[in-house]
């Protein structure tokens, strides 16, 4: 069976604020994650050591949406 979420990031532009993520993500059982206005203006494509993939687009050009997928790669 496949744990699937979704998640409001409100902001996942800073350093900081995905950290955050990644805390609160560990403190759940999923499999993927589906985020929501990122409002990040560069995608951004990172694997971490735990195994779990993030994967963030682009919001237009006020600053505005966004989407994302977090994926735990473990079984």
């Amino acid at each position: 069976m496949m744990t699937i979420c979704t998640f409001n990031a409100r902001t996942l532009a800073s350093e900081a604020s995905i950290e955050d993520l990644m805390v609160q993500a560990r403190k759940i059982r999923y499999d993927v994650i589906g985020l929501t206005e990122t409002r990040r203006h560069r995608p951004l494509n990172a694997t971490f050591d735990t195994g779990e993939e993030l994967f963030l687009g682009t919001c237009d050009g006020r600053g505005v949406g966004g989407v994302g997928v977090l994926v735990n790669t473990n079984e």
